[in-house]
């Protein structure tokens, strides 16, 4: 097929030898096969934020890291420059995220670089050769199911002890190779230890993958791995190889409130007293 403009700058420097074919057209991006010498890969060509169905929302930038307070206060002020830097950011945020998860053995696709708004990287296929298919495409058993939960769990928890949080975790983020599942569209990632959505938004991930695969296996949607996780992790336990049960133990204790605002009031008194100790206090 014609290079499109976008990847043609990879041609000439001889990081792609051939476009093959176009693999998908999303909202954030577009994705070819291509052929990098002996392998194939993909590139994934960002669109232009005015191009894209999805949006770069406060919730998941915050915590990000940013090159400078220069940045930063364009960014925020939204200027010409600010939108430009958020842009690269946002774009900058898979690649990254790409390289600490694959260190960390979570399964993402192997990134090759990042070129100009272009993301090189490992084409997942199945048993045959052919570009793997996504999660929602599947029927599956109860017990392929339950596997398929097991892993992407203890992948959740392999990200978050990496930092990270997918933010968007569902059956249309995630292929399927002969191996199991593979995650991938990440340019939400979100700052675990940064961000004060950051619970939400584990939360939120878990309970997608509780409700797809509690189709085929109606126990998964009785679990509770979410608020487990997160448990384990603000108590500085958590571990790739952390043992789950998919049980939480809820507060059912109903609070006090006549005590909270008792104690309230009491501290109120007391800082009044103060105030007016240091007034009659004070010299005239």
């Amino acid at each position: 097929m014609k290079t499109p403009k976008s990847i043609q700058a990879l041609v000439d420097d001889g990081l792609v030898d051939e476009v093959l074919r176009q693999l998908k057209s999303g909202k954030e991006a577009s994705v070819f096969v291509v052929r990098s010498g002996d392998q194939i890969r993909c590139a994934k060509v960002y669109k232009e934020a005015n191009q894209r169905g999805f949006r770069t929302h406060a919730q998941y930038q915050e915590g990000r890291r940013v090159r400078n307070s220069r940045q930063a206060r364009a960014m925020e002020k939204s200027s010409r420059y600010g939108r430009k830097e958020a842009e690269e950011a946002w774009q900058n945020a898979e690649v990254d995220a790409l390289y600490r998860l694959a260190a960390a053995e979570v399964r993402v696709p192997r990134p090759y670089g990042y070129f100009d708004g272009v993301l090189l990287m490992e084409l997942v296929t199945d048993a045959d050769g052919q570009a793997a298919p996504r999660l929602n495409d599947l029927e599956l058993t109860p017990e392929l199911a339950q596997e398929y939960h097991r892993k992407l769990i203890m992948d959740v928890v392999r990200m978050l002890c990496a930092g990270i949080i997918h933010g968007d975790l569902s059956e249309y983020n995630v292929l399927v190779d002969e191996n199991g599942p593979v995650i991938i569209d990440l340019p939400q990632a979100v700052n675990a230890s940064g961000n004060n959505n950051a619970c939400r938004m584990l939360l939120r991930d878990v309970e997608n993958l509780a409700a797809y695969f509690g189709r085929y296996a109606p126990q998964i949607r009785a679990t509770d791995y979410g608020r487990e996780i997160w448990e384990i992790y603000e108590d500085g336990l958590l571990h790739p190889a952390v043992e789950l049960t998919g049980r939480f133990e809820r507060d059912e204790a109903a609070a006090d409130i006549d005590s909270v605002l008792k104690e309230i009031e009491a501290a109120r008194e007391e800082a009044e007293q103060r105030r007016l100790a240091a007034k009659n206090d004070a010299p005239e």
